[in-house]
């Protein structure tokens, strides 16, 4: 009895566990095979939470057929979504055109076969579609790229056959060029735009009457300069079929509501594609995904941390430990348009999915190879379309999805919701677009509290106060995300109030500033002129007003230090500490924009701004002592060591000064920065040579010479010292060893 009574007990807490552990499961059920992330302004990829979660994956076996045919997808290539939600599948292997309902649920139609002007045609390999709105005039239609016959088929929207519009003819197509339409786009006149496979000209631009118009967008070609020598002695042909291998087709398109394409590239070299995106380049050369208008210019905005073109930081085929992981620039084979400006770019050999704004800022990613629901197995991600939720689709609750089409050994569409996460991305941009921007702010930190990582939301928060002309805050924002351009913008406003409220008070400031200093100079000129007739030992502050006098008049500054005694070593160092400290200050003390993103500790900045400055003058002072010691040369270890550290007397002035200005500039400014530290070397090394030559008593081409045995005896004392330290360390560890031997044995 006692033991049933312990059995029921045991199982009723069995399953009030397993009652109390099910809601955990169903939450672990639904996760994302994927992880979601962003990166950071330097690179580094951030967790996000998911924008898009899995819905479902819908196979052949999914759909209810009402068509006759084969009952299978069989290497679809291309998905489109029309105006009424329809989906479209390019069923390349099967030879036709797949139409679905909204729901994805049956398949109502397929184009397949046609009558021609009375003779039966088909379909052959069709690889793209497309389906234009209707407009006043006209109304919708579906464009097809019949691949494999090489031409364009246009149906009416009840899928009856319309016309058809064979391979364009004009004089810009090279000879050997083959004409394979692969994808095409219409805008709202009617204007053609199509990708053609072997076309390396552009895109194939073709009037509403399927007349050839233009190439629009013609690709960039890169030559060495072998490649360019030797194309000297090609034939045309050759030279024609060089090109074809240099330049990069186009592999998709699509088109917007303001009749802006855009166009995607897979075949860029792979090192030149992440190269601009490493170096942030804002160029079109080298992207794998542009927006034209219809002149063929590319008008893309590339205003994120780094180009919208992909992965950002990625493994090359030295570093990566795992075969499987995927190395080199992202392959990217589609684009698909969101709301409110956002589009999405599909990267085949990562599965992964980019998302941006109008921008170009990086919204997330999301997506991964595998056969678990939301991901794409490797290589197989065809195509991706948005299909928005419609009137009676948003009163059901229901929302605009994400379809993204895979070529697998078994094909598939798989369905991605927007998460509410991802809905109050979406908001933000949408309250930024129509520029409310208190509300977007709201948006903005709703976000950062879901994912504290996501650097664009406070470049959104910043935005908006600076739409709003807060520029204080704004800059804040910038400088939480580390978006030192944006930050400039800002700052650039917040300065310009600043000068018109303060005019006259600044003005003021820089007057009596330079009066102060043309003072100060005046008063060192009175001293040295006095101290220059003077009997005797000089003052200590006299030996420090005399570096005015050497920085202006080196040649009887460097006569007067060494053999007047105007100078001692008291007053060198105290020259080479003004240095030092100048650096210090300048390691803390540079303005943000200057400075970028990069952060120092007080203490560890000092140190190493100290070492930096007295190491190598040490070593330049014991290199060329050494060498003009076997030279002839005059000066004493003390006259080197004096000479130097007044030279580098403007650097103490100098660099202060550029470390004040970098605080006042902007990002399109600190030119002037770079020139004051400049003009502070310059002056530093022509004051250095002088005084060596003058404390030498050499003349210029000797002093040359010494100069660069100098640098060479600097070299062969640093090898000098690492190679002693290196056998110390060496001879440390052998004692060591052998007295712990010793220890053990005794």
């Amino acid at each position: 009895m006692n033991a049933m009574k312990k059995s029921i007990k045991f199982i009723t807490l069995i399953l009030t566990i397993g009652l109390v552990a099910l809601p955990f499961f169903g939450i672990f059920s639904d996760a994302a095979a994927y992880t979601t992330y962003t990166y950071s302004i330097n690179g580094k990829p951030l967790d996000s939470p998911d924008a898009y979660a899995p819905d479902k994956t819908i196979t052949a076996a999914n759909l209810r057929w009402n068509i006759s045919g084969p009952r299978t997808f069989s290497k679809p290539t291309d998905i489109f979504v029309d105006y009424n939600n329809r989906v479209y599948i390019a069923d390349s292997g099967n030879n036709r055109i797949l139409i679905l309902d909204k729901y994805m649920q049956k398949v109502v139609g397929q184009i397949s076969t046609f009558v021609s002007n009375g003779v039966r045609d088909s379909l052959k390999r069709p690889e793209g579609v497309f389906v234009s709105k209707p407009t006043s005039t006209r109304e919708g239609e579906i464009y097809i790229a019949d691949t494999d016959n090489k031409r364009i088929v246009v149906f009416n929207y009840d899928l009856t056959y319309k016309r058809t519009i064979g391979e364009p003819e004009s004089e810009v197509f090279e000879a050997t060029s083959v004409y394979y339409p692969v994808a095409l786009a219409v805008d709202s006149s009617g204007r053609i735009y199509v990708v053609s496979r072997e076309t390396y000209e552009g895109v194939i631009s073709l009037n509403a009457d399927g007349s050839f118009s233009c190439i629009v967008a013609s690709q960039k070609v890169t030559t060495s300069f072998w490649d360019a020598l030797w194309s000297r002695f090609q034939t045309a042909a050759q030279k024609a079929q060089n090109e074809q291998n240099l330049s990069s087709a186009f592999n998709n398109i699509t088109i917007d509501d303001n009749d802006m394409i855009y166009v995607t590239i897979s075949t860029i070299d792979e090192s030149s594609q992440q190269s601009a995106i490493t170096g942030k380049s804002k160029s079109s050369d080298y992207a794998p995904v542009k927006k034209l208008n219809p002149d063929g210019d590319d008008i893309m905005r590339r205003n994120g941390f780094y180009p919208p073109s992909g992965e950002v930081m990625v493994n090359s085929a030295l570093t990566a430990e795992d075969k499987n992981v995927p190395t080199g620039a992202s392959k990217i084979v589609d684009v698909a348009l969101g709301e409110e400006g956002t589009w999405s770019i599909a990267d085949s050999k990562r599965s992964h999915i980019y998302t941006y704004d109008k921008n170009g800022n990086l919204l997330f990613i999301f997506g991964d190879d595998g056969k678990q629901l939301g991901n794409v197995e490797k290589g197989t991600l065809a195509a991706l379309t948005y299909q928005f939720a419609d009137s009676t689709s948003v009163v059901n609750g229901e929302k605009s999805k994400l379809l993204v089409l895979s070529n697998a050994a078994t094909p598939s569409i798989t369905v991605y919701t927007r998460t509410p996460y991802g809905d109050t991305l979406l908001t933000a941009l949408r309250h930024t677009n129509t520029k409310e921007y208190d509300r977007a702010v709201d948006d903005w930190r709703d976000i950062l509290q879901k994912n504290n990582n996501y650097d664009a939301a406070y470049v959104g928060i910043g935005d908006a106060y600076y739409r709003e002309g807060r520029w204080e805050e704004a800059m804040d924002m910038y400088k939480a995300a580390y978006d030192v351009e944006s930050y400039s913008d800002a700052f650039k406003m917040y300065r310009k109030d600043l000068v018109s409220k303060y005019i006259f008070l600044i003005i003021l400031v820089i007057v009596v500033l330079l009066v102060a200093v043309a003072k100060f100079f005046g008063f060192a000129g009175k001293v040295n002129k006095r101290t220059a007739t003077k009997k005797g030992k000089k003052n200590f502050g006299e030996q420090i007003l005399y570096a005015f006098h050497v920085m202006f008049h080196p040649f009887d500054g460097f006569w007067d230090l060494k053999h007047e005694k105007r100078g001692s070593v008291a007053s060198a160092t105290f020259w080479l500490a003004m240095v030092i400290l100048a650096f210090i200050y300048q390691s803390f003390g540079t303005g943000y924009i200057v400075k970028g993103a990069t952060t120092t500790s007080v203490a560890g900045g000092a140190f190493a701004q100290a070492m930096g400055i007295l190491l190598p003058l040490l070593l330049f002072v014991t290199a060329n002592w050494c060498l003009t010691t076997l030279f002839d040369g005059e000066g004493s270890f003390k006259d080197v060591y004096i000479a130097t550290c007044y030279a580098a007397a403007p650097l103490s002035f100098l660099i202060f000064l550029s470390t004040i200005v970098s605080n006042f500039v902007s990002s399109s400014e600190t030119g002037f920065v770079s020139l004051i530290s400049g003009v502070a070397w310059v002056w530093f090394a022509l004051l250095l040579f002088f005084g060596i030559m003058v404390v030498h008593d050499y003349s210029i081409s000797k002093n040359i010479l010494t100069f660069l045995g100098t640098v060479v005896g600097m070299c062969l004392i640093m090898f000098i010292v690492i190679l002693f330290s290196g056998l110390l360390m060496k001879m440390t560890g052998f004692i060591s060893n052998i007295s712990t031997e010793l220890s053990f044995r005794i």
